[in-house]
């Protein structure tokens, strides 16, 4: 079979197929311009359907004994919240969830100890056969809340016959997640004797459409492929009777939501759906109402936006010029620990690349992740990421979800994402399986319209909050009164101001324009906060928008307007490039001096 192009790996972020610069959002190019628009909308008749059952639950005699002020007292000291009619009670431990002794054994091959709360009330739920949505920080166990009931629903079916397609299917937004829940459900359907698959962009269609033909029944895939899939006849999902949306928040960010709607069209509107999710926003609840009959929604921890109350969360409010060296000081007190594994997120693919070579370059064990790398190589650089022989991982946002390492102890946001949703789940790598961790971020004026949102997730931890961020909030309103701050401005150079970055943002929506002339934050020709084409920082070589290789000559005086005065390196790009007309612009000798140096980690003080 032909390998998998940039069009499909395109189209499992939720791009446009083709090329990344134009085509519509979550969509295709060619003829077809959207997302399987060849899958033509089945009509159901569920008379003439063969009839299947999806509740098996039968409560355990502890359990039918339990009082309800007993389980009220559970939920309460869980932080379970639970919405909906004829929730059934929660368990409290293994034995009353009565799975097959196949199952429990697997279950105590992993010397878990009690189920996590989103087990304890999600799988009574799940196995009565009702539609639930499940809304849980990340690592709380959400993997196995829908996988083992679904064996369990499985086990209760027809066998399949040839040509059938898959009984579970799981969507799920990255290939990254995908594989994580194939590597779980290989391993507990293993004992039950079911065969899984796992379909995802970026590999080669070969060898899943063979799995596809031998019959499975469990499938794992993300929509762009099984999108591919169902328009070429290679499966179908007549046999469908249970349904996974793994990260429903994250795939309606991607752009997704085409796709998921054509996918359930083609699967019979009597199923079992269970929808999870970390966040409980609009979007996702409009879903859940189209999708969902009479469901139970359950809810971990907070109802508000909220984080894993057993991260540390250190926010520095700083200037763009100033990230870099306040990494390489992070990154000097974070190696000299124990337990060191650390993903630095940045936004853009290009600068999660320049920042990998920086960093190689002085020393350091980093490799790098994002969208636009090959399979083979992002499963390579996982690999040596979660075997701790590259303890540094610099990524975008295609790894911010569903990477599932247990041992990363540390997140440093190196730039601030564009919601506090994706802040959350960023942060959500670290403190897996209720350990710790800490999480760092670089927040700068440029990222204020998220400000209130961040302060509120720090509360709602309990977090100390950086008495600067404080500040920013004071500025925001005083310039609002003042006519309003000119946060496009900051965003977006002059040349291209709002302009979408397809081939630099892994979001499927276009992203900021980092490049540009006379840019004030960002990577630019002649920024005024950051690294210019023109001036940059001495220690490091610069890399301007348009110059592909070599250096040339000469050493230039660079001046910063944030009180840095420093000897620039490197190439120097023309004024007026990239089609500009501005003149270059000599900016003022500055006078201040570079704010004193302060360790790191900042668990109680904070950056002046």
């Amino acid at each position: 079979m032909p390998g998998f192009n940039d069009r499909d790996r395109g189209r499992d972020r939720g791009f446009g197929g083709g090329p990344r610069f134009g085509g519509n959002r979550g969509g295709t190019s060619g003829k077809y311009g959207n997302p399987g628009e060849r899958l033509m909308k089945k009509k159901w008749n569920l008379d003439e359907l063969p009839k299947f059952e999806k509740n098996f639950y039968q409560e355990h005699p502890d359990v039918v004994r339990r009082t309800p002020q007993e389980c009220d007292q559970y939920r309460r000291s869980k932080e379970i919240t639970v919405r909906g009619i004829n929730c059934p009670k929660p368990i409290l431990n293994f034995n009353e969830a009565s799975f097959p002794a196949n199952v429990m054994e697997a279950i105590k091959r992993q010397n878990f100890t009690e189920p996590t709360p989103i087990q304890g009330q999600g799988w009574p739920v799940a196995l009565s056969g009702l539609d639930m949505v499940g809304v849980a920080m990340t690592g709380s166990g959400k993997t196995l809340s829908y996988l083992l009931p679904g064996i369990v629903h499985i086990n209760h079916q027809p066998f399949l016959q040839r040509g059938d397609g898959p009984i579970l299917l799981v969507l799920a937004p990255t290939r990254e997640l995908a594989q994580q829940v194939q590597q779980v459900a290989a391993e507990y359907g293993r004992a039950c004797r079911l065969r899984s698959t796992c379909i995802y962009g970026g590999a080669p269609k070969g060898p899943q459409i063979r799995d596809l033909e031998r019959g499975v029944e469990i499938c794992i895939a993300t929509p762009g492929r099984l999108i591919d899939f169902l328009e070429a006849g290679k499966t179908n999902l007549n046999r469908c009777t249970y349904l996974v949306l793994d990260e429903a928040d994250r795939m309606l960010d991607m752009g997704f939501e085409p796709q998921i709607r054509k996918i359930v069209d083609q699967i019979r509107p009597d199923r079992q759906t269970l929808m999870w999710s970390a966040t409980w926003p609009k979007e996702v609840r409009q879903l859940a109402e189209d999708f969902l009959r009479d469901y139970v929604h359950i809810n971990i921890g907070a109802l508000e936006l909220s984080a894993n109350h057993n991260i540390l969360q250190i926010v520095d409010v700083c200037n763009d010029g100033e990230k870099d060296d306040k990494l390489v000081r992070l990154m000097e007190e974070i190696m000299s620990e124990k337990e060191n594994k650390t993903i630095v997120f940045v936004e853009t693919k290009r600068r999660c690349d320049d920042l990998t070579r920086r960093l190689r370059r002085d020393g350091w064990p980093a490799m790098g992740i994002h969208g636009d790398k090959s399979q083979q190589e992002r499963d390579w650089v996982l690999n040596e990421f979660k075997h701790g022989k590259s303890p540094i991982l610099i990524a975008t946002d295609v790894a911010s979800r569903g990477l599932d390492v247990e041992d990363v102890k540390f997140v440093i946001n190196y730039d601030y994402p564009n919601s506090s949703e994706d802040y959350i789940h960023r942060i959500g790598r670290t403190a897996r399986s209720s350990k710790t961790g800490t999480a760092y971020t670089f927040f700068t004026p440029g990222n204020i319209k998220q400000v209130n949102d961040l302060i509120s997730v720090l509360r709602e931890a309990n977090q100390a909050i950086n008495p600067n961020l404080l500040q920013l909030v004071e500025d925001r309103g005083r310039f609002r009164g003042r006519g309003g701050m000119n946060d496009r401005r900051d965003r977006f150079s002059s040349g291209k101001r709002g302009g979408w970055d397809r081939e630099n943002y892994d979001r499927g929506f276009g992203g900021k324009r980092d490049f540009g002339n006379k840019s004030q934050n960002g990577f630019g020709n002649k920024s005024q906060n950051g690294f210019g084409a023109q001036n940059y920082n001495g220690n490091f070589n610069s890399y301007g928008s348009n110059v592909q290789s070599g250096f040339r000559a000469g050493a230039q005086n660079g001046t910063y307007q944030n009180g840095y005065s420093t000897q620039q390196t490197g190439y120097s790009a023309p004024p007026m490039q990239n089609g500009m007309t501005q003149q270059a612009y000599t900016y003022p000798t500055a006078t201040a001096t570079a704010p004193a140096v302060i360790g790191y980690p900042m668990p109680t003080s904070y950056p002046q």
